[in-house]
């Protein structure tokens, strides 16, 4: 069984959510990235997200942008996340999830992606910016490889593409919780919900909710509504203000990790 799926049923079968965390890779160095993906797996990742940073967000706040800018200027680059992911399958069996803009993979090459990730250890990959319209070509490299498949779905997107992008997904459906940006809110939409229960309508697969969540209570309310809560900037931002960002963020994923129950 894939790595992703395993974590979930895992986390299912002890009566609790999986809890996925993003890290960019690069920031502030690629070995430091290695060091917090093993020392955040330690303390109660489920999932870690490995994001190779781009220069266009998409949605992305101003936390994960300044990462990213912080990780393009030390010369983070995709070869480089990918022997980065090599190091730390080489020492984890921690489920690792690529997410990236389409564009510096397309310019990478998807067949020599995909064949390097899977080489790599990775075990699923999302492109925020890729339409589930256009997404043949990857999962068909995807598919190829055995590597998994993540999509977004968002509070707008109607009950009929929802069913699209389930039937695609072959890791776990990213529930976007709120429109606008990533970075950690106060409070949880409203509408959540409601939301995550038209998603559970169209399939059986894990679904795990990001945007706004950085708290254990918000990970908690979550974890009540769906099978994993993701966090991104909460972590990313003790990373960059840390004088020991691995410590940091495993003091942090260990506080979150305890609203997983």
């Amino acid at each position: 069984m894939n790595r992703i799926l395993a974590a979930f049923s895992a986390a299912r079968s002890e009566n609790r959510g999986a809890l996925v965390v993003y890290v960019c890779a690069g920031d502030p160095s690629l070995e430091v990235t290695r060091d917090v993906v093993l020392a955040i797996a330690q303390a109660g990742a489920d999932v870690v997200e490995l994001g190779i940073p781009y220069t266009d967000p998409v949605a992305d706040g101003p936390t994960i942008q300044a990462a990213a800018r912080r990780a393009l200027e030390g010369g983070t680059r995709v070869a480089g996340v990918l022997e980065c992911a090599a190091q730390i399958r080489a020492q984890s069996e921690v489920p690792l999830v690529v997410m990236s803009s389409i564009s510096p993979t397309f310019r990478f090459g998807l067949d020599r992606f995909a064949a390097e990730a899977k080489a790599s250890g990775i075990d699923g990959v999302l492109f925020s910016d890729l339409p589930i319209e256009e997404s043949g070509p990857w999962q068909e490299a995807a598919a190829a490889r055995e590597i998994g498949t993540v999509f977004l779905v968002a509070p707008s997107t109607p009950q009929e593409r929802m069913k699209q992008i389930a039937r695609a997904t072959t890791g776990f459906v990213y529930a976007v919780a709120r429109a606008g940006t990533t970075g950690a809110r106060e409070e949880l939409p409203e509408e959540l919900p409601a939301m995550l229960q038209r998603l559970r309508a169209t399939t059986d697969k894990p679904i795990a909710v990001g945007f706004g969540i950085g708290t254990p209570e918000q990970v908690r309310t979550v974890c009540s509504l769906a099978d994993g809560a993701i966090v991104g900037s909460a972590v990313v931002k003790t990373i960059a203000d840390a004088a020991d960002p691995v410590a940091a963020a495993a003091e942090l994923v260990a506080k979150l990790a305890e609203g997983k129950r």
